[in-house]
Order: structure tokens, then sequence, then C-alpha cells
């Protein structure tokens, strides 16, 4: 049996591989996909692989603080958002740190400017292990008895 650990609507994450020490997120779990803001992103191929450049802004607010990272493109799909429009985006697959979870997740990569929160932590990266109570915030993925 799976051990359940507890998320609030709102938490911190590292998203090491891309060099994101901490960042808050939005837990959304009528969102099937993670969503990243990304206010550019630019592909490119390497070595055989299609990848991706993009630039990020891991603090809410502060525009001055930019990330900019690479990553293989795992898929591009059709999303579509929750004021209905549907755009077609890049997937990257990257690693994910929640507390004292670690796990490999999918991230769409989007222009987030007009939200309060960097990143949206979909459904399918919370599947299996995850318990959200919309009335707490960061939990940091607390182990439930």
């Amino acid at each position: 049996m799976i051990k359940k650990r507890l998320l609030g609507w709102r938490e911190w994450i590292s998203l090491p591989d891309l060099g994101i020490e901490k960042m808050k997120c939005k837990v959304d779990t009528g969102a099937k996909t993670s969503a990243l803001h990304a206010f550019y992103v630019d592909s490119f191929i390497h070595d055989g692989k299609k990848m991706v450049r993009f630039g990020i802004h891991p603090i809410y607010g502060d525009l001055t603080a930019v990330s900019h990272c690479e990553a293989v493109v795992f898929d591009e799909r059709v999303v579509t958002s929750s004021d209905g429009n549907k755009t077609m985006r890049y997937v990257i697959k990257t690693k994910m740190i929640l507390g004292d979870t670690t796990q490999d997740i999918e991230i769409t990569l989007t222009n987030r400017d007009t939200m309060r929160f960097p990143m949206l932590l979909g459904r399918r990266a919370m599947e299996y292990e995850f318990v959200v109570d919309p009335n707490l915030s960061y939990q940091n993925a607390k182990l439930l008895s």
C-alpha cells in the first residue's frame, strides 16, 4: 500500500534539472498536466534531439529574477486552458522535488505572465501518492498517518 502525502492548494517545489531551487506552485487537481511559465521558448536540434531553450521568472512579480533553461522535448500537445483556448505546447520531462518526494513529471511550457504562480502542478504529477486539502497551504508533502 502506498502511503499518502498531504498537499495544500499551494506548495514550494524544486526543479533541480532546470536549476530551480525553490518556486511557488499552485496545486490544481482540475488540470491534467503541469504547466511552467516560459516567457520565451526557442526550439533547436542538438545531437539529433529536439530541444527547447526557455526563460522563466521563478519568483512571482520579480521580472529581474530570470532562469534560462534547456530541456529535451518529450512531446508536443494541444492543451485546453481554463478559459477554453487550445494551444500547441512543448512538453518536457523533468525531476520534481516536493518535500522529501522526488519524481519525474511532465510539464508543458506556456506564458503564465498573467497568473499569480509561475507553475501549476496538475493531477498527473500527483497520481497515486498525494492528497490535496484546499484549505491548507505549504504542507510540504507531509506523510499522512
